[in-house]
């Protein structure tokens, strides 16, 4: 049983905090109190990491805003040039809105550092077939499934 004094303990060992804090950097204490309840690290809007942009461009493209998604991938690019997968998203998301001159040659990059990536193969295969050319879409989803992509596999099956 908790005794009938232990909340108005509770507020003064609170209360304490809140000064000690005021005290020890004056002008600052709203700030420590805010860092204390932060549950999310906050991440700078002009981040240095890319994977956080890369992050931020594939949400954008799962809900179809490619544009922003391109913009993402694009920051994550210049931070780490050699970042295939954002190079192929951004390929993918150029694909997406119908450029699809720049989307080959963006996925082409990422197939250029990743010979072995089946997703690749696939994705490229995908903008083909947006692009009205059936026959290079297939020979590169046949390409992507030899690699063992499940995707292209599983399109091969049903185009039979």
């Amino acid at each position: 049983m908790i005794p009938r004094s232990a909340p108005g303990r509770v507020a003064v060992v609170f209360f304490s905090i809140a000064v000690a804090l005021a005290l020890a950097a004056p002008g600052t204490a709203a700030d420590k109190a805010a860092a204390i309840g932060r549950k999310q690290p906050v991440v700078a809007a002009e981040s240095k990491d890319p994977n956080y942009w890369f992050q931020k461009g594939a949400l954008c493209a799962t809900y179809g805003n490619n544009q922003a998604a391109i913009r993402y991938f694009g920051k994550a690019i210049a931070l780490e040039p050699g970042h295939s997968g954002a190079i192929f998203s951004q390929g993918v998301s150029y694909g997406q809105l119908g450029n699809y001159t720049r989307a080959v040659a963006d996925i082409n990059r990422a197939i250029e550092m990743e010979p072995r990536n089946g997703l690749y193969y696939y994705g490229r295969g995908r903008t083909y077939l947006l692009a009205g050319e059936k026959d290079r879409a297939m020979q590169d989803f046949r390409k992507a499934a030899d690699l063992g992509d499940e995707d292209a596999q599983a399109y091969l099956k049903g185009a039979k």
